[in-house]
């Protein structure tokens, strides 16, 4: 199917959505403050916006790389740049990586929940930007023009995304309390989140 390294591309997906950040807090807010269904419908939202992503990014990247390598290089170097640039910030976060101190608010609608949580990650370019600097990077050269490997990848990332925010809104409330009685605990997953990102960028970069 024009996909190479399929088991590394599932790890390195996988590292890449249990690593805290918006979608994480988005999903876990969602089911601590308004219960386990919102939490869900947000995380549903949330792989719904990574789907759109993969879409555009595969039809535009055919595109892309069939007129200039250059512009793929620029596109893997700017990549690069951004998951050290925001690994540095995970490191020197020493806040808390869930703020649990509003206070809880009426259920919402279902429909509300995924709408949210698609726009959240829907209107976040450095979704679109990790994927197009990413994705290629798994991909047979000589189906580099094929937009079928590019959505073929996402759909996956979606899948693992999926299965991740679901457990996650599963069991949230049941260690919320562990959580909010442990600052250090939330001090600690922004240090291994850094590394996270710095690691990954440094494989892109060395592909």
């Amino acid at each position: 199917m024009g996909i190479e390294n399929f088991i590394a591309f599932m790890l390195s997906a996988l590292f890449f959505v249990i690593t805290p950040g918006i979608d994480t807090v988005f999903v876990l807010n969602k089911s601590i403050g308004q219960g386990r269904k919102s939490g869900i419908h947000a995380a549903l939202g949330i792989n719904a916006g990574v789907l759109t992503h993969t879409f555009l990014g595969a039809l535009g990247l055919s595109v892309l790389i069939s007129k200039s390598e250059l512009a793929f290089d620029v596109i893997r170097y700017v990549g690069f740049l951004y998951l050290v640039y925001v690994g540095f910030l995970k490191l020197k976060n020493s806040n808390k990586i869930m703020d649990y101190s509003d206070e809880k608010i009426p259920q919402k609608k279902g429909k509300s929940d995924f709408w949210s949580g698609f726009l959240t990650n829907t209107l976040n370019p450095k979704v679109a930007l990790f994927f197009l600097a990413f994705f290629p990077q798994f991909i047979n050269p000589l189906e580099i023009e094929n937009p079928v490997p590019f959505i073929l990848l996402g759909v996956t990332f979606a899948l693992i995304g999926t299965i991740w925010y679901l457990g996650l809104s599963f069991f949230a409330s049941l260690f919320s309390q562990k959580l909010q009685s442990n600052p250090n605990f939330n001090v600690w997953l922004n240090k291994i989140s850094g590394f996270i990102f710095i690691l990954m960028a440094f494989s892109i970069i060395l592909s």
